[in-house]
């Protein structure tokens, strides 16, 4: 059983909003060019490998860049 703790993991204190770095920080997280999408990219691509190696290797790549 899981219990969740609503609890940031460090304390976050943010004095003026900064549209600029939201912006930032959307296009890298969640944009069309961003980590997220080149993992889901290569997991979907691992599928289409007529190879073991391919799919392994695509796997391993699209784990690398979940792990960013």
């Amino acid at each position: 059983m899981w219990k969740y703790v609503k609890k940031l993991q460090y304390p976050v204190n943010i004095r003026k909003k900064d549209l600029k770095m939201a912006k930032y920080l959307y296009s890298q997280y969640g944009g069309p060019d961003s980590e997220l999408s080149a993992a889901l990219r290569y997991l979907e691509q691992r599928y289409t490998m007529p190879d073991d190696r391919g799919k392994a290797l695509l796997t391993d790549i699209a784990t690398e860049e979940l792990a960013q």
